[in-house]
């Protein structure tokens, strides 16, 4: 069964760049621990774009779907819905869907550090790494 990524694309202001990475860096190694979680990374534009990559890869759609529905990720991102913000945990967007928490809400008395999200999720087909030498 090939791994699933979940990659959710914030719209993030000049402004609220450093806050979104603030806000990410203070939830480090929560999702760490998930059953299926496989890898993190969160993707700063330098292109000129506005839009953050939040890249998360999970052994299964299973895996994903249990992480959302854990009592983690709720209390995580309990913040965020009460902030007015979308809830966005580790791989999903808007609309009821769960996504990458960080950088939305997460109190501070502050409303979100991104103005959208979206969800792209893929299957792993091919992957390399560096070759390992003998």
């Amino acid at each position: 069964m090939p791994s699933v990524v979940k990659i959710n694309v914030l719209t993030v202001s000049a402004e609220m760049r450093e806050e979104l990475e603030r806000r990410f860096s203070g939830r480090a190694g929560v999702v760490e621990s998930a059953d299926g979680f496989e890898w993190f990374e969160l993707l700063r534009p330098v292109d000129g774009t506005d839009r953050y990559l939040v890249y998360t890869r999970w052994r299964s759609e299973e895996d994903f779907t249990r992480w959302t529905e854990s009592q983690a990720f709720q209390r995580g991102h309990a913040q965020a819905a009460g902030s007015g913000a979308p809830d966005h945990g580790h791989g999903a967007a808007e609309g009821g869907q769960a996504g990458q928490g960080h950088g939305q809400g997460h109190g501070h008395g502050q409303g979100p550090a991104a103005s959208g999200a979206e969800l792209w999720s893929f299957e792993v087909v091919q992957s390399a790494g560096p070759k390992q030498e003998s």
